[in-house]
């Protein structure tokens, strides 16, 4: 138990967290960024390391709020564009939020139409997909350690149990330390109950291309593997991956709240 918790804190304190931006801006009207910006990017393309996770779209506060969202909405496609073209990593949970006119605006016209990409050194940093803070993410664990096997006692054949605290790396099948216990709960469920049985299904959220379904099936195969090697037989086990062709909400989603409902591991019962 000592070695485990050492080598828990040694993880810990090397775990780098890091998420980047990049403003690009835009002449009135136009959906394509300004020159200035456009050497910008020529520049940023050097590092192929980059990844990116998030566009955010913005103009400024002439017209209506329709036209703009609309505006907004060609800009994420245009910078979409030029990044596909030059070969930029992006992520399949890459999140497209067009803001419109809703949103903190300056009282300078030209900063307000911009674009923001957020992005990662894939090299270099490493962060929680979720972004809830560390306390209220711990809360929530054990919240949820705590009445998961009265969820799984009360499904019936062909329920799904939703579990909403296993959490990834951005765009990685690695699970954070902290949801661990999450799956240490889960193969305690499954070893006192041997005759269960159970398909893993994982859901990604924020990507409208529903046939991207890599990632999904990475992190279902994920905690497969950790019950298996932990001594579930395989028969007692399947997994699958939906992408995001499965969401609660419709995408793109509004706000957090329902990108991390969308992003979420289920457990189909197949036999009690």
């Amino acid at each position: 138990m000592k070695i485990f918790v050492l080598f828990f804190l040694l993880f810990f304190s090397t775990w780098s967290f890091g998420q980047r931006q990049l403003e690009l801006f835009f002449d009135f009207n136009d959906e394509n960024p300004n020159q200035q910006s456009m050497q910008i990017l020529k520049d940023w393309f050097v590092d192929k390391n980059n990844e990116v996770i998030k566009i955010e779209s913005f103009c400024d506060s002439i017209d209506t709020k329709e036209y703009n969202k609309t505006l907004a909405e060609k800009r994420i496609e245009s910078v979409l564009r030029i990044l596909k073209n030059n070969n930029v990593q992006i992520s399949d949970a890459t999140e497209l939020i067009p803001y419109g006119k809703d949103f903190q605006l300056s009282n300078n016209q030209q900063e307000n139409r911009k674009v923001i990409i957020t992005y990662f050194d894939k090299e270099n940093d490493f962060f929680p997909e979720s972004n809830i803070p560390k306390n209220e993410l711990l809360k929530r664990i054990k919240a949820e350690q705590k009445e998961l096997s009265a969820r799984f006692a009360k499904a019936k054949v062909g329920d799904f149990v939703r579990i909403e605290n296993i959490h990834f790396m951005f765009n990685s099948e690695k699970i954070i330390p902290e949801s661990y216990a999450i799956l240490e709960e889960l193969y305690m469920i499954m070893v006192v109950n041997p005759k269960l049985v159970i398909k893993i299904n994982g859901n990604i959220c924020c990507n409208p291309n529903t046939s991207v379904t890599k990632l999904s099936f990475r992190r279902a195969l994920k905690i497969f593997t950790f019950l298996k090697d932990r001594g579930i037989q395989v028969n007692r086990l399947a997994y699958h991956g939906f992408g995001s062709g499965n969401p609660i909400y419709p995408i793109p989603e509004k706000n957090e709240t329902e990108r991390i409902a969308n992003r979420r591991v289920e457990i189909l019962i197949v036999k009690k």
